[in-house]
């Protein structure tokens, strides 16, 4: 009997063994699960991450095109208005030319100076409303201030008294803005 318990003794502790050996093969299984699992995340965070970086290399690609082909038209537009810019006023100023034209030729049928004076004058008021609408207005110096931003003093004229001094005395060439820029000073007298 004592074999036998021996035996079933034997076969008890062999039955622990096993079944402890068995939950070690479970416990390595879920070990060994859990460290697949692991690098399997890096790999999908990587493969997320390399996605992330080619369509942002695509954006800032296309960006740069998009700029690249901004800067190309941009280019062209400014060399066409340089090219075409003074066509504006080049149609506005025309008509005055033509009426020039006919001043000359009617010039000689008439021997009355008035006639051609009266012509000439209707020719000058047309070709300053020519300019206005191109936005060309001539720099006002009758009884003006003298003003270095848009007068250019040629002559000081002394003697003219205190309520003279520093005033614009007479306009010797004529000054004009441009969308009230400067593009030409007035030459004025000025009060000493």
């Amino acid at each position: 009997m004592k074999e036998e318990e021996k035996i079933n003794a034997e076969e008890e502790e062999f039955l622990d063994e096993a079944q402890a050996t068995e939950d070690l093969d479970e416990q390595e299984v879920t070990v060994a699960k859990e460290g697949t699992e692991e690098p399997q995340e890096e790999e999908d965070e990587i493969s997320n991450l390399k996605s992330q970086i080619s369509t942002l290399q695509d954006k800032y690609l296309r960006s740069v095109a998009e700029f690249d082909n901004y800067r190309k038209r941009t280019l062209k537009e400014k060399a066409e208005l340089i090219l075409n810019g003074g066509t504006n006023a080049i149609k506005a100023i025309l008509p005055v030319l033509d009426d020039m034209e006919r001043a000359i030729e009617n010039g000689g049928k008439t021997d009355d100076p008035q006639v051609l004076r009266e012509g000439m004058e209707l020719i000058y008021q047309k070709f300053q409303k020519a300019l206005e609408s191109l936005g060309v207005k001539p720099i006002e110096t009758e009884n003006a201030d003298f003003d270095v931003d848009v007068h250019e003093a040629v002559a000081m004229v002394p003697g003219m008294g205190d309520e003279k001094k520093g005033k614009v005395i007479d306009c010797l060439q004529r000054g004009y803005k441009l969308n009230d820029k400067v593009i030409r000073h007035a030459k004025v007298a000025v009060g000493q």
